[in-house]
């Protein structure tokens, strides 16, 4: 009967088996696409198939750092897993093999299943399953036959101490080789984004900054991002394309010369999520610089019946967009090439993506866009729609109180309130405060820029000591009153009055 391995040697054969592995998968996926590393197509895998409700709360609860929540819980996992394994394994290593086998088929499924993916990609699970299996052999072997002298024990913890030097390069060289296609050095090549038809200048009073108020374009490194992409996708202008085809006259396919050397037109648009609670921070605003999306699509001609844009991110992530909202010049749908003109942020998107006013993101802005299908609804449904969101997505009218902040202290007497209102593509036409529970009264609005973007509000109120409650509400130049009535994100967008509680003393 073979020894029986020591606690300590048996978890850390299974832990550094698993840190191999994923050291080779990632490196053999740098030389093509780097989703397909098994740790990032296992968990690209584990967004798309978590329910819904528990995206909305990763969303609501993390904000931008769901991503490296998710990242991070997998990794605990994964170790504690492979730790197990490894226990399990004490007197033959059987058990721990069919762990490693097991990790590398749920990593080549996950790879199988990505759009952005070919079949050369299963390269990047087979090298994580032979290098794990491979190390936790010869640790295995190592610890089981040499442990009883110190010499022998010295070898293991040598041995021990190479494979992690030796996935520590094998992972570097990896992120080394995917870095030689970072986008970044494309994107400082394009250089600024020169519109020939500017936006409007912004009126100095079209916020109310000093007083509590966000400033009214939003600086790029602050626009909110939320999306599915774990790693940010990084496409060179010089890769780039993209393709419009399906119910169109004639197929037309755009390099981003072909756009960049039109005459830009630049517009100021007012984002917002879906993902947005009553009183959240995700909406914000940009001088956007492109080309007219109205414009690509006439010239490919789109075709009686069509009614979404089927529109699909490198990453494979896609967004269907209304027809009738794209070609709506009024509107001013576009193909967005920068923001604030700088080229697109990365993680915003670079190259380009949609942005099309009046509609949350998820229909309407898909990022890294390289392909348009223009087709029906019945046709294609795209990722949130088959996931049981809405099908159109108009930004509903909301408000939110910026200052005072949730029990804050301020001094009884005159209390300072502001905020920011939005209804895109309407416009804002009123909003009111009510203290408590006294009558609603008008607020002080901003200057409006265009009904594509948000408008800014403040008042002041006398209060006395004590803990007060304000709500807001904001009405629509439609005529249209925000609902008291509190609805959640899902399907198409929060509703309900914000409110904060602060304490005059």
């Amino acid at each position: 009967m073979s020894s029986r391995l020591r606690i300590l040697p048996a978890a850390l054969c299974g832990v550094l088996a698993l840190v191999a592995a994923l050291a080779a998968g990632h490196l053999v996926a740098s030389f093509g696409n780097i989703n397909a590393s098994p740790y990032l197509a296992v968990g690209n895998g584990a967004i798309d198939l978590t329910p819904l409700p528990l995206k909305d709360f990763a969303v609501r609860t993390f904000g931008t750092y769901d991503k490296t929540v998710l990242l991070g819980g997998m990794a605990a996992v994964l170790v504690l897993v492979s730790a197990t394994a490894g226990l399990l394994s004490r007197r033959t290593p059987w058990p721990g093999v069919a762990v490693i086998v097991a990790f590398g088929l749920i990593g080549g499924v996950a790879v199988a299943a990505r759009p952005d993916l070919t079949a050369i990609a299963l390269l990047a699970p087979l090298a994580s399953l032979v290098a794990g299996t491979a190390v936790f052999l010869l640790l295995h072997r190592i610890a089981t036959r040499q442990q009883a002298t110190d010499s022998s024990r010295r070898r293991f913890l040598l041995s021990s101490v190479g494979t992690v030097v030796g996935t520590g390069v094998l992972g570097g060289a990896g992120q080394a080789i995917s870095g030689t296609r970072d986008a970044a050095a494309s994107r400082a090549a394009v250089g600024q984004l020169v519109p020939a038809v500017s936006a409007p200048p912004i009126p100095a009073d079209a916020d109310f900054a000093k007083l509590g108020t966000p400033a009214f374009l939003t600086p790029n490194r602050n626009f909110y991002r939320v999306d599915t992409a774990l790693s940010v996708p990084q496409v060179r202008t010089e890769d780039w394309s993209l393709r419009i085809h399906g119910m169109v006259e004639r197929e037309i396919r755009y390099r981003y010369r072909d756009l960049r050397d039109r005459p830009l037109v630049e517009r100021t648009v007012t984002m917002t999520c879906v993902s947005n609670e009553v009183g959240g921070d995700y909406v914000s605003t940009s001088n956007f610089v492109g080309v007219d999306l109205a414009d690509l699509l006439e010239e490919a001609g789109v075709q009686p019946g069509a009614e979404q844009l089927f529109c699909s991110s490198v990453d494979g992530w896609t967004s269907g967009t209304p027809v009738a909202a794209a070609l709506d010049r009024s509107r001013g749908a576009m193909l967005a090439l920068g923001m604030n003109r700088e080229p697109l942020p990365l993680e915003h998107g670079f190259p380009a993506r949609l942005v099309t006013p009046g509609l949350y993101g998820y229909v309407s802005a898909v990022k890294w866009v390289v392909d348009i299908e223009v087709t029906t609804w019945k046709a294609r449904q795209a990722y949130w729609l088959r996931r049981g969101w809405g099908e159109q997505a108009p930004i509903k009218t909301e408000s939110r109180i910026d200052t005072p902040k949730g029990f804050d202290t301020v001094p009884a007497g005159t209390v300072r309130l502001a905020g920011v209102a939005w209804a895109q593509h309407t416009g804002i036409a009123a909003v009111e405060i009510k203290v408590d529970s006294g009558a609603w009264q008008a607020t002080t609005l901003s200057a409006e820029v265009n009904p594509n973007t948000w408008r800014m509000w403040w008042t002041q109120i006398a209060v006395k000591p004590g803990t007060h409650q304000v709500f807001v509400r904001a009405t629509d130049k439609s005529g249209y009153t925000q609902t008291e009535t509190r609805a959640g994100t899902v399907p198409d967008g929060a509703t309900g009055w914000h409110s904060t509680t602060f304490i005059a003393s």
